[in-house]
């Protein structure tokens, strides 16, 4: 399982001459550039003729092997490996000349497009996927506005994560509002810690946005102060998030509430859930999270892995609980063999699609169309319960459904469950 390579290295550069970072925009070859930043995206001699044509300045050959006297000695131009060759018209990349570096920034035809807004952070959470880095990177704030008037209207949805994105938040508050007004059909999620959302400050700007479709989506590990702080390792965190999910709320803000299973936060998931219902049943959505097994997850597996299979009753009563209260909840990144037929309903397709993979056993299984499937980063690690599910097991559980009344799911109706998967290692 290996993904999406989305940053590396042009094997080679011709032609450019800037200094700094480019922000470029790739293009049909047959289309007429629209923008400075649109670079035709050539794949062989035709498009090679057709950039020539529509009066292109910049291309990104991507192997090819295209002859160097292909294109006009005028036009810069990038070559590309194969790695790359999922680019396509519309897609966005940052790329730097002299280091060669490039990194990808948006893809047209993806669901799963998110902008990182900075590697700093004020928290150093046991199991971040993306380790903060105490660094300057303000530049990259400046490289997504560039980007938001290259960006197709018609993108669904764009998250932005960090690190803590609102470290700057005079900064990317604004930019939010710059996406607002060019993409305005397009929903907005921020992955952020909600502390600095404590400040009246912070949240009346957010406020002021207006945007119905910006979301801030914010972990709560535990309804224990010392479980959350341990797992975020920053002292009063749970305090000054809450403080912030309540002052967003008391501005009609749309708040998500995130739980990250694992070791620490798997065993009181119930509790945590019990109390969301009695506290903060105003929140609009609540998700709770199969670990990703990369960063620092990592480096702390020893305490944080526990396999998924042995929560998967407390995650049947934490469902159960939050949709009494009548709360919106989803569960993130487990594949459907792991989770109890009766959580199918509430298992969604989650991981992003440029690290999003499936077993070789999973090609025969007749859930996998409908299945969340695994993260092929870092080294994931696999459920004992994982297993393909074949047509007549399928059906045997599809005629079980009826049964299964979420509320009262008895040891009998288990039995029959089990007695099925266990038809379904036997077909």
């Amino acid at each position: 399982m290996t993904p999406l390579a989305l940053s590396g290295a042009a094997d080679s550069v011709t032609g450019f001459h800037e200094s700094g970072r480019l922000v470029l925009r790739l293009r049909d070859p047959k289309a007429a550039p629209q923008a400075a930043a649109d670079a035709a995206l050539i794949r062989g001699p035709g498009d090679a003729a057709a950039a020539s044509a529509a009066g292109f300045a910049t291309a990104v050959v991507i192997d090819s092997g295209l002859p160097s006297d292909a294109l006009p000695d005028s036009m810069r131009a990038a070559r590309l490996s194969a790695r790359f060759g999922y680019f396509a018209d519309g897609d966005i990349i940052g790329f730097d000349p002299n280091s060669r570096r490039l990194r990808t920034l948006y893809r047209r035809n993806s669901s799963h497009n998110s902008f990182l807004i900075t590697e700093r952070c004020n928290h150093y959470c046991l199991m971040c996927s993306q380790p903060p880095r105490n660094i300057d990177d303000g530049w990259i704030l400046d490289e997504i506005a560039s980007c938001v008037p290259l960006i197709d209207p018609a993108t669904p949805s764009i998250g932005f994560t960090g690190g803590e994105p609102l470290l700057e938040w005079q900064r990317f508050i604004p930019l939010l509002a710059r996406f607002r007004e060019s993409l305005p059909r397009t929903r907005l999620h921020i992955l952020t810690n909600g502390r600095f959302f404590a400040d009246p400050q912070v949240v009346q700007a957010w406020a002021a946005l207006k945007n119905p479709d910006l979301c801030a989506a914010i972990p709560v590990y535990s309804s224990v102060d010392a479980v959350h702080d341990h797992v975020v390792q920053a002292r009063g965190a749970l305090d000054e998030t809450l403080h912030g999910i309540l002052r967003l709320k008391d501005k009609r803000q749309r708040v998500e509430i995130r739980i990250v299973l694992h070791a620490l936060t798997a065993p009181g998931l119930v509790e945590t859930c019990r109390w969301l219902a009695r506290n903060l049943p105003f929140v609009d959505h609540v998700a709770l999270m199969a670990l990703e097994n990369t960063g620092f997850a990592l480096a702390n597996q020893e305490q944080l892995w526990i396999d998924p299979a042995d929560y998967q009753d407390d995650l049947a009563q934490a469902v159960q609980t939050l949709r009494e209260a009548r709360m919106k909840v989803s569960i993130y990144n487990l594949p459907r063999c792991v989770l109890p037929r009766g959580l199918w309903d509430y298992a969604v397709q989650s991981i992003s699609d440029w690290k999003n993979a499936f077993l070789p056993a999973c090609e025969e299984c007749t859930e996998k169309p409908q299945c969340g499937g695994f993260f092929s980063t870092g080294r994931p690690r696999f459920s004992r319960a994982v297993q393909p599910f074949h047509t007549v097991a399928a059906t045997i559980i599809a005629c079980l459904q009826p049964l299964f009344e979420f509320q009262r799911l008895d040891e009998e109706l288990e039995l029959c469950l089990s007695c099925a998967n266990a038809l379904n290692l036997l077909i």
